[in-house]
């Protein structure tokens, strides 16, 4: 025949098999119930646990209570179950009627029974269970409850291990996802909405905003949002000295709010409230130790967000403000390639209003000298004489419009220094790697170690480089190969330096469309000649006006859909 200690081993093995078999907490909390219920032979039962944010006992699984229980919330201390919570010890009520800490829940209920389940030596809530009848429960059905209670909680400590290593894991391949995403755009407004969109995603929340100081860091602007509706939106700018985010600025610290719509704290309960948004949790945007916004996400229902949601957000709060200094960046490029566009039409102009002048000077003095020749001698009263006198000073005018023309292009002579010309083309990648990039150019530098410095102007210089640069994106509109190379080279009686001399040489050489020999011959000729079908053909040409008066030298050789090669000599320092 069984013993009762045998039988009561056998009922908590089969117990144990069962609360183990799952590692999914909700499921967890289900089981372990149902088999507490079953071996004391309840009629209904509960698994209570604290809230750590609250410190509410809320009722996370039951079995047979009424409908609408489980919104019951007690505070530690409160009822049998908040005695059995606060002292940490078992509860066996023979008469629930008889016993003043008892709070009704189901009328049916006459006896209970209630034991403490302590995780790692704290009491992280309370199992319940109810009878119908009066002194149901048998010290032996309190023996093993503790047990089950003991099995319980190594199974909810296991399971709670195991969603927090599960969510940990989500949210750092989400935010791996997250940073790939953000890192991928360069435009400023497209970076802030790729920002709140993933934020929403990585943390499930229902909306998520981003804003950031103004200029006088006074006041939060919102710059982007997602899942937000007319009046979030439509909200004005939020004081940083004022707002529940602008703590978030000035310590440059988290601040969760359980309840927005509840909070004396935030300034915007009605808009929380008409977009149905509750729970907080706003992150500093730092760069450089300063702080340059706040990424806020709401939940739609109460949450508290736990420690390991607060540093997801906060590492993408911290890769969302490198995008962004990196954005503003890539903008300051852009608009720094089109001031350099501009400086280079305006030089242009320049170069071809001093062409302009001298070429009218040399006619101008050959009418000048034949005026003279001429020698117009005409009586006083003879109206010819005013005439003649307005044509010279009319010719003298014009001789000193040119002069100044001429005075002026004079004064973009080159300010010759030392200059090391691997560290401009490095400089000039910077400044046009997205542009080649977006046009699939690859961009290859084969630099000379240790290459001597060149005499010039770095200015101008990089003016050529540039526009070299720019005209092999040209000539490539489907992508294609820019080598930029560098080397020491000793000049021949070809070259236009004195044969023997050590100069530098500066490649330029694509894979575009090439050029017909006559287009190479007039490519370098005057300004007011072009090779192109497009453009005003300023651009060699002021190549070699600038190379010239460096004292150096520019050659082209091109064919025809095989690519172009533009050489470039400079005296070395």
């Amino acid at each position: 025949m069984i013993s009762d200690r045998e039988q009561r081993l056998a009922l908590l093995y089969q117990m144990s098999n069962v609360i183990h078999s799952t590692l999914d907490p909700h499921e967890a909390l289900n089981l372990i119930i149902g088999e507490a219920v079953r071996l004391t032979r309840a009629s209904s039962g509960s698994v209570v646990l604290v809230n750590p944010a609250t410190q509410f006992l809320e009722i996370h699984a039951s079995r047979g209570l009424p409908t609408g229980a489980r919104q019951l919330h007690l505070k530690v201390g409160e009822g049998i179950t908040g005695w059995v919570a606060r002292t940490g010890k078992p509860a066996r009520v023979p008469d629930v009627s008889k016993d003043p800490r008892y709070i009704l829940l189901n009328p049916a209920t006459l006896s209970e029974l209630a034991v403490p389940l302590d995780v790692r030596g704290e009491i992280r809530g309370v199992i319940n269970v109810d009878s119908n009848q009066v002194d149901a429960f048998s010290p032996e059905d309190l023996d093993l409850l503790e047990e089950c209670a003991v099995q319980a909680a190594k199974v909810i400590q296991h399971t709670w291990l195991y969603e927090q290593v599960r969510l940990k894991a989500r949210l750092f391949e989400s935010l791996v996802n997250v940073s790939k995403a953000i890192n991928s755009t360069l435009n400023l407004t497209d970076a802030l909405s790729v920002i709140t969109r993933e934020a929403c995603t990585l943390m499930n929340a229902r909306m998520s905003s981003l804003l950031m100081l103004d200029e006088s860091g006074d006041w939060l602007e919102l710059k982007a949002s997602a899942g937000a509706g007319k009046a979030y939106i439509g909200k004005p700018p939020l004081s940083v000295s004022e707002s529940l985010v602008g703590i978030v600025v000035r310590r440059k610290k988290p601040v969760q709010v359980e309840n927005v719509q509840a909070s004396g704290r935030y300034q915007n309960v009605s808009i929380a409230r008409e977009e149905g948004l509750v729970s907080l949790l706003s992150v500093p945007l730092q760069h450089g130790g300063d702080a340059i916004g706040v990424l806020n996400v709401y939940t739609g229902v109460p949450h508290n967000f736990s420690n390991e949601e607060t540093s997801i957000l906060s590492a993408l709060a911290t890769l969302s403000a490198v995008a962004l200094q990196k954005a503003r960046l890539y903008e300051r490029v852009v608009d720094l390639e089109e001031q350099l566009r501009q400086a280079e039409k305006l030089s242009a102009l320049g170069l071809l209003a001093a062409e302009v002048a001298h070429e009218i000077r040399n006619p101008l003095t050959v009418m000048k000298m034949l005026f003279h020749s001429l020698n117009l001698q005409f009586a006083a009263d003879d109206p010819r004489t005013r005439d003649a006198e307005i044509m010279e000073n009319k010719m003298n005018h014009l001789n000193r419009i040119v002069e100044q023309v001429l005075d002026f292009a004079r004064s973009t002579e080159p300010t010759p220094a030392p200059i090391d010309l691997n560290k401009s083309i490095d400089d000039l990648s910077l400044l046009v790697r997205h542009k080649l990039k977006n046009q699939r150019i690859e961009f290859v530098r084969d630099l000379c170690v240790n290459l001597p410095p060149v005499l010039a102007d770095a200015v101008q210089l990089e003016q050529v480089f540039l526009n070299l640069t720019l005209n092999a994106a040209e000539a490539m509109p489907g992508g294609g190969t820019l080598t930029i190379q560098t080397r020491v080279a000793t000049t021949d009686v070809s070259d236009m330096e004195p044969a023997g001399r050590k100069v530098v040489l500066v490649n330029f050489r694509d894979t575009g469309q090439g050029m017909t020999e006559d287009q190479c011959r007039r490519a370098f000729s005057s300004l007011l000649n072009t090779t192109k079908s497009r453009g005003t053909g300023l651009g060699l040409a002021i190549v070699k006006r600038v190379i010239e008066t460096h004292q150096g030298s520019v050659s082209i050789v091109s064919e025809p859909g095989k690519g172009t090669s533009i050489s470039l000599t400079l005296p070395i320092a």
